[in-house]
């Protein structure tokens, strides 16, 4: 095997100051710091909500990972946010899109366990996955995935809350699931796992490799194994991807097309499935801010 290529911060961990206020465009942000959990490690939870929030009408609501890069970039470690108030607070005010809520679930530093889908890891050989964890980055060698218990959390425990907290509309065709990198990782297998509970799902330059390099790597091969015996019924659900081709995006072009087929042999066509390139677009959160109207529209328009 070749040796594992080490990814970026922002592919690992991408944190942010905890303590610092965001401050937005549109709308507030009501934080949760320290939300507990029986499954998974507290970290804090960023809930948006539109301007003229009132419990006198009901809102959709988008489950996004990542949550301290979603709002305000002076407050990121890379001072890059996806800009999420701007775009969804436009998009409502526009009237193109339903009106929503946004809950931003903060990463922490097993982010790489938590966003890496379980069930696809136990599709990997016992030798491909000792070796991958003996040749972890430093600071990576508790590599088994927790995916399965992050999925928990935002299921068992976070939806309960939000649903009870606030006006939102509970059922499947109004619960949407987002994310970039390892983050387009999870929302798909949260989809995948949840398809009771989620009826839509944005998968942003979607990590197809996983940890490493694309040469001789079997991880790709494991989540299009998954995704043959779990992908949801495409009558009742909505997938989006899409890709660059600069930086770590540069990895994803090829993959990717083996990621449509499996799509195509389950049955998705244009109604409920979209993947979109962006060429000379790279792997950050300005990049991913520019095109966020893409899929709330194909999730989420009225």
């Amino acid at each position: 095997m070749r040796q594992i290529l080490i990814i970026a911060i922002t592919l690992l961990i991408c944190s942010a100051v905890s303590g610092q206020t965001v401050q937005v465009a549109t709308g507030q942000v009501k934080r949760y710091e320290k939300f507990a959990s029986q499954f998974v490690d507290a970290r804090n939870v960023d809930v948006w909500l539109p301007d003229g929030y009132s419990d006198k009408k009901k809102y959709a609501v988008l489950y996004m990972h990542d949550g301290q890069m979603l709002y305000d970039a002076a407050t990121t470690w890379n001072k890059q946010a996806w800009e999420v108030d701007d775009t969804v607070g436009k998009l409502i005010k526009e009237k193109k899109i339903k009106d929503c809520i946004v809950v931003g679930v903060w990463n922490n530093a097993k982010r790489w366990q938590e966003y890496f889908p379980a069930k696809a890891w136990q599709m990997l050989s016992n030798t491909d996955r000792q070796t991958i964890i003996k040749n972890a980055p430093p600071g990576m060698s508790a590599l088994e995935p927790i995916s399965d218990n992050y999925l928990k959390f935002l299921v068992e425990e976070l939806k309960p809350f939000i649903d009870k907290t606030y006006s939102a509309r509970a059922d499947r065709a109004n619960t949407f699931v987002a994310g970039s990198s390892m983050g387009g990782l999870i929302s798909l297998y949260a989809i995948s796992e949840y398809p009771d509970v989620f009826g839509g799902a944005a998968c942003i330059s979607t990590h197809w490799p996983g940890l490493r390099e694309v040469e001789n790597n079997p991880i790709p091969a494991a989540f299009f194994a998954y995704m043959k015996a779990h992908l949801p019924a495409p009558k009742t659900h909505k997938i989006y991807f899409d890709y660059g081709d600069q930086t770590l995006d540069a990895l994803y072009p090829p993959l990717q097309k083996q990621a449509d087929e499996v799509m195509k042999s389950k049955g998705f066509t244009a109604k409920n499935w979209i993947t979109r390139f962006f060429p000379g677009e790279n792997h950050s959160e300005a990049s991913w801010s520019k095109r966020l109207d893409i899929p709330l529209l194909f999730l989420m328009k009225r």
